[in-house]
């Protein structure tokens, strides 16, 4: 399929919003899937190639968020392999099941999340909400995340530090960091199942991948700049309207 270069500018534009957003919200899609739409592709094939593109915002921030991964490897180097599980259950639910009833349960899902990272330094007072590391539990969580990453991924950058957050006992920064290789590790492996089995549109991949890259790579050097709470608020509070928007997409008759 053919893009007019209008277009082509347009969603590398969206593509760098959408990867400064990612790093400061963890909202890419909020951007770059509504592009994809209006640039034409119909709603499974923009979810797909978002997904391919995707990956590309995930190695831009580990670029430029590497100060805030010193020290993480070894945690990084477990979940990894959980998020590459994840992330691939997640394309074949896409790719088999249908997803209607998916769509139904996301919104609560994103605003819960987003619900948490506003009241995670309340929580975290108390011993019982401490981050614990990879336990069973946290791990399944975290699988869970991945699976909903690779499926669809909307806001599951919320979720993800969300359920970081149980695990690594770090400043919000260094999550948002371990978010991005992690996140980008499920992408990759959905973009895998989706390369060889899903209607992915590779001219509409390549300006939204450019935009992704540049864009996340910029992005950690804004978001070191952010206070933790205000950029706390901004997850939270973004994580709310895309669960409204969810919600609407989910519920609206017709």
């Amino acid at each position: 399929m053919e893009i007019a270069p209008l277009t082509f500018v347009a969603l590398i534009a969206a593509g760098v919003l959408g990867g400064v957003v990612s790093v400061l919200v963890s909202l890419a899609s909020l951007v770059t899937y509504p592009a994809l739409l209006l640039a034409g592709l119909p709603p499974l094939a923009a979810n797909v190639t978002n997904t391919v593109a995707l990956t590309f915002t995930s190695l831009g921030a580990t670029l430029g968020g590497r100060p805030e991964l010193v020290g993480q490897r070894p945690t990084l180097v477990r979940l990894g392999a959980v998020a590459l599980l994840g992330g691939a259950t997640g394309a074949v639910i896409l790719l088999v099941l249908p997803a209607r009833s998916f769509e139904l349960v996301v919104p609560f899902l994103v605003a819960g999340a987003a619900i948490l990272i506003l009241v995670q330094p309340w929580l975290q007072r108390r011993e019982r909400f401490q981050p614990r590391g990879i336990t069973p539990v946290t791990a399944a969580a975290y699988f869970a995340t991945a699976t909903y990453i690779g499926y669809f991924g909307a806001a599951g950058g919320v979720i993800a530090i969300v359920t970081l957050a149980s695990i690594i006992d770090r400043p919000l920064t260094h999550l948002n960091a371990a978010k991005a290789v992690l996140s980008g590790l499920a992408n990759g492996a959905a973009a895998a199942g989706f390369i060889l089995f899903g209607p992915v549109h590779w001219a509409y991949v390549v300006p939204l991948a450019i935009g992704l890259f540049a864009g996340s790579y910029i992005g950690p050097a804004l978001a070191r700049r952010l206070p933790t709470a205000v950029f706390r608020g901004l997850i939270g509070v973004c994580g709310l309207g895309m669960a409204a928007v969810l919600a609407w997409r989910a519920y609206s008759p017709g």
